[in-house]
């Protein structure tokens, strides 16, 4: 394989991995807020949300929206909301208890915003639900 297909060739690994890995571990926090995955939230920190609060609807856009982003499936516009959810997060929850990511424990919000905003603007990549219905859309 000469190195430009090299290069292609790691890209589209990587970018599977991090779309893979970043919805996984997204929808694994939602599946704790919803479905008390892991011992689902501590009850010092307010127990098993009620519906339709704003951490439960956020355990709903982390689980299905992470789903999504794992599959590949209408990757662009959720991922693109998903990174809103973790501006939110990070400003009205982290950012208050510092100015850095580090020091306020944002870490995790931080990166998967950014994370999501790249594949809103990259897409989920050939290895997709989205790649392959938009191959199934142009043999039609």
């Amino acid at each position: 394989m000469d190195k430009p297909a090299l290069e292609a060739q790691a890209r589209r690994i990587t970018l599977f991995l991090l779309r893979v890995v970043s919805g996984l571990v997204f929808m694994q926090a939602g599946g704790m807020k919803i479905f008390d995955w892991f011992g689902g939230i501590p009850a010092e920190y307010g127990g098993h949300p009620a519906m339709f609060t704003q951490t439960w609807i956020g355990g709903v856009l982390e689980f299905y929206g992470g789903l999504a982003i794992l599959l590949g499936l209408f990757t662009r516009p959720v991922a693109f909301l998903v990174a809103g959810e973790m501006a939110v997060a990070y400003f009205q929850f982290h950012q208050p208890n510092g100015t850095w990511p580090i020091q306020n424990k944002g870490e995790e919000a931080a990166l998967l915003c950014f994370i999501f905003l790249l594949l809103a603007a990259y897409g989920a990549g050939e290895w997709s639900l989205d790649a392959l219905l938009r191959r199934k859309k142009v043999k039609a």
